[in-house]
This record gives C-alpha cells, sequence and structure tokens, in this order.
C-alpha cells in the first residue's frame, strides 16, 4: 500500500452555478483515522464520493492509495471500502445472505465469501441474527451489518460517510469500537462526522471543512490549542465565600472571565503552574469552595470559534451535493 493513502490537489467540484469544493488541498497517511467535519453544505459527502470515485471533480487531482481516482478508476474501486449516509443493504436476504452476495459481487470466490460472511458477522456481534432477515434487525444491527458488509473484502481504505448518524448512545460506542480495531488492524478510516465526541475519539487527525474549503487541520490537541488555553471553575459557598476568593484571586494577578452563576469564578490559566498557583491562593484565602473543576477546550469550541455559524443543507444541496446531482458510479468498494 502506498505510504500515502489519499492526496488532493487543488480539488474543485462545481454543479451548475454552486461550488461545492474550491481548490481543495489535503494529504492523508496511511494507517490513521481521518475525520472531516463542517456544517451541512460544506462539501464533506461531496470530497467522499469524489475519493472513492463516485463523482469526477471538476478540476484538480485526486489519488487514493496512489492511483488517480479519475484515469485508474479501477483500481481505486479495488482498494477501498465504502458505507454511505444510508443503510445499502437488502431488507429481505438475511445478514449472512447480504455479505455473501457483496463478497461475490466483489470477486470473492463462493467459498471465500462465505467464511469470510461468518467471520464478520461474529466480530460484529451478529451470528445469533445471521439466519433473520434484515427488516428484522434494529437499525444499530442495520448498520453493523452496512458497515461489515464493507469490509467483507478488506479494503486497504474505508470511507465512511457519517456512519453513526441515528444511532442511540450504545449503539454508536459500539461502532466507534469495531471501527477504532479495524484501524489498528492496518485499514486506514476516513469518516465524515455531525458528532465531534465521535471526531475526538476516534480521529488521529482532523480536517475543518466549510463553504467546500479546508479551515483548519490537525490531531483533535493541535486544534483545542488554537482557540484558547484551559480555565479554571471555583464555585463558592455563597457570595461573601467568593468576594472573599476573588480578592484573593485578583492580588496574585488572577483575571475572572464573566459567569452566570453568581457563586462561580470562573478563571482563565495558561498552564499547570498557574493552576497551582490558583488552588494555593484559593488555600489561604479561606473561602469555602463546594466544587472546583478544570475545563479545557472541546471541539465544540474549535467548531464555533472557526466555522461559528449556522449552516441550512438548502445552502448546497445537502453537504455541498445539490438534489439530483449525477453520480458517475454506482459501485461500492472494490471491483474485479
Amino acid at each position: 500500500m502506498n505510504d500515502q493513502a489519499a492526496s488532493v490537489e487543488v480539488l474543485t467540484r462545481r454543479f451548475g452555478a454552486t461550488t461545492a469544493l474550491h481548490e481543495v488541498d489535503l494529504a492523508v497517511d496511511a494507517g490513521t483515522i481521518v475525520a472531516l467535519i463542517g456544517p451541512n453544505g460544506a462539501g464533506k459527502t461531496t470530497l467522499v464520493r469524489i475519493l472513492s470515485t463516485l463523482l469526477k471533480p471538476s478540476s484538480g487531482r485526486a489519488s487514493v492509495a496512489g492511483f488517480d481516482v479519475v484515469s485508474e478508476a479501477a483500481e481505486v474501486r479495488r482498494r477501498i471500502g465504502l458505507t454511505g449516509q444510508y443503510v445499502a443493504i437488502d431488507q429481505d436476504l438475511t445478514g449472512r445472505e447480504n455479505l455473501v452476495l457483496f463478497g461475490r459481487l466483489l470477486g470473492l470466490p463462493r467459498r471465500e465469501a462465505r467464511s469470510r460472511a461468518v467471520e464478520l458477522m461474529s466480530e460484529f456481534e451478529l451470528t445469533d441474527a445471521a439466519q433473520r432477515p434484515v427488516h428484522s434487525y434494529s437499525g444499530g444491527m442495520r448498520r453493523r451489518l452496512d458497515l461489515a458488509a464493507s469490509l467483507i473484502a478488506r479494503p486497504e481504505i474505508l470511507f465512511l460517510d457519517e456512519p453513526t448518524e441515528g444511532l442511540d448512545p450504545a449503539s454508536r460506542i459500539v461502532l466507534w469500537q469495531q471501527i477504532a480495531r479495524f484501524a489498528r488492524q492496518g485499514t486506514m478510516v476516513f469518516l465524515t462526522t455531525h458528532y465531534l465526541e465521535e471526531a475526538d475519539e476516534l480521529a488521529d487527525r482532523i480536517v475543518l471543512i466549510d463553504r467546500g474549503r479546508i479551515t483548519a487541520e490537525g490531531t483533535a490537541e493541535e486544534l483545542k490549542r488554537r482557540v484558547g488555553g484551559r480555565a479554571v471553575a471555583v464555585t463558592l459557598s455563597g457570595p461573601e465565600e467568593r468576594a472573599r476568593a476573588q480578592r484573593a484571586l485578583e492580588a496574585a494577578g488572577f483575571k475572572e472571565s464573566p459567569a452566570t452563576d453568581p457563586n462561580l469564578l470562573y478563571v482563565p490559566v495558561d498552564d499547570s503552574a498557574e493552576i497551582i498557583n490558583l488552588m494555593e491562593r484559593l488555600g489561604a484565602s479561606g473561602a469555602r469552595v463546594t466544587d472546583l473543576r478544570i475545563d479545557a477546550p472541546t471541539l465544540d469550541d474549535v467548531f464555533l470559534a472557526m466555522i461559528g455559524r449556522a449552516s441550512s443543507e438548502e445552502e448546497a444541496g445537502g453537504d455541498g451535493v445539490p438534489p439530483g446531482a449525477p453520480v458517475e458510479f454506482a459501485g461500492r468498494g472494490r471491483q474485479r
């Protein structure tokens, strides 16, 4: 496998007068989980569709596993798996029959397709439901089966477009564990998500995209550091205690930030030394503290700071793809 799983250079995709992607540059290393986040209409799904050969770029270049997504599309398809926003499995077939069908369509011999189906049903904790028709599955079970189908041919690169959309928290955590396990086994994972905690939990690298442009990228911690440092939130037992603590901290040079709770002091800090100093000053003041916590920036803070607006799917027909936009290739994953 190429050391660079995916590469995008000045990539642009237009749908008539709408520019879904504008001169995007991106390089993704093999063996990583990359999360693409951004508001509705940002262009996330458009980028995934181009990298998985479902759409052709208007200009620029994209390659996956070292192969051009336009001129070498068949080679790209042999190496990828794709799970889209909507479950793409036959509701009338059993879970096992679905996996065998996908294996055969992707060129696996009959015996290998069957053994691989059994293996994946076990890995995704679906063995007990293997002989049941899919229409009897819960939403979480269907999503797990859909992901298993994308892995049937052991792809080098897996594209997941909002893989946990609509799942309950327990099902989402189970799917996270399975995605992380396959990444540890060597599959590069490229996912789009609206759940910022999902990106924080899974991704080695996060890419923010807005209005068809990449606005920031880095690890979760790198992005969090860009929006500010930590703060200490101190809750006092009453207004008098708060005033006592405030005087002690101001004398030590600390500046508080506004807080809606009249008993709360919210104090920005730069490093661990300042946190220790603050706690020593509080102790010396004699103020009665009922609660203390250290707040660090979250990906929500990053999103709001770098995107900072609400976006509507109507801006570009839902993530940059206008309604009725053509799909140049309707296959799934590896082709033979």
